[in-house]
């Protein structure tokens, strides 16, 4: 494949440039290092197949009409995904997961470019007591950033019915692991794993018992690159997840079992909290022979080492 990733120098644009290009294809990245890093892309530049970064905004369309040409993939990453950012300021967050979305589009159907679409799982009502949240569960919008991109997959996939465009839109759930950033839009695992090795204390927003799905990063790259490996997918949505949800005050302790360090405070968006969020991922193993590979408790483990490698504080 000659792909282009959008978003391809953040945290899980990273991964899927890796896996792509371990996987032999050519690949370009677009990126306006708003979230991204240049230095997350650094180990790639000498690689065969990487194609080089363009720095620039899916929002600046004569820049897209450059980067499009003779791409067989789009996977499309680049997005503005903090919760709190978008309730604060949900105009931006619009021009860029909705507006910015279109333009991606409007270039792979100029191009005939296959259309990835990376969404979220927090497009969802929170999961049944009894079991997973599969494709068809009910979604429920609780903040701008999840509407956003509800408009987005919703965007993408009129272009497959309208167009043919071939267009695939994915729900993986909370991924997590290196180079994910430990401020800002940065996850929980990352920002708690950063104050436990500096000593500081763990602020858990609400109860804690509000549960979460965590998917290691490489196996999210997996997922993503497999998405668009395969063709006759188009029109689908896929979850991806490990099938095993913790709650916050679980996590907590597995990361800083010093409880003295962990800290309660009341909730800053509760009415944009899911109380439970648990992958069924049964489609994405039948569709794309995709599972899970790396446990919570060994990816918590890569993730501190990493840390310790003196990278904490990104």
């Amino acid at each position: 494949m000659r792909a282009l990733v959008t978003g391809g120098a953040g945290f899980i644009g990273r991964w899927v440039v890796k896996e792509l290009l371990t996987g032999g294809h050519e690949v370009t990245v677009l990126d306006n290092l708003s979230a991204g890093r240049r230095e997350n892309l650094a180990q790639f530049l000498e690689s065969a197949g990487f194609n080089g970064l363009v720095e620039g905004d899916i929002r600046e369309r004569e820049l897209l009409a450059r980067a499009f040409p003779g791409q067989n993939v789009c996977y499309h990453l680049a997005a503005s995904i903090n919760v709190q950012n978008s309730i604060d300021d949900p105009g931006e967050t619009f021009d860029n997961d909705v507006a910015g979305t279109f333009n991606v589009l409007e270039e792979c159907r100029k191009n005939n470019t296959r259309m990835i679409f990376v969404s979220t799982c927090m497009v969802y009502e929170r999961a049944r007591p009894d079991g997973g949240i599969d494709e068809q569960h009910p979604v429920r919008p609780t903040s701008p950033y999840a509407a956003a991109k509800l408009a987005g997959e919703a965007l993408t996939l009129s272009y497959h019915h309208a167009y043919r465009l071939p267009a695939v839109v994915l729900r993986p759930f909370n991924t997590y692991g290196p180079y994910q950033r430990t401020g800002g839009e940065g996850g929980v695992v990352a920002v708690f794993t950063d104050r436990n090795l500096k000593g500081e204390k763990l602020t858990v927003y609400g109860d804690g018992t509000q549960t979460r799905d965590f998917l290691y990063a490489e196996d999210c790259a997996r997922f993503i690159v497999a998405a668009g490996s395969r063709y006759g997918l188009s029109g689908e949505i896929v979850n991806a997840g490990s099938g095993r949800d913790i709650t916050i005050n679980e996590l907590t302790c597995l990361i800083c079992p010093e409880k003295e360090r962990i800290i309660h405070v009341p909730h800053i968006h509760p009415r944009s909290e899911i109380e439970k969020l648990v992958c069924d991922w049964r489609k994405a193993e039948r569709l794309l022979g995709w599972k899970p590979l790396v446990s919570l408790e060994d990816g918590l483990t890569r993730t501190r080492n990493w840390m310790e490698m003196g990278v904490t504080g990104r």
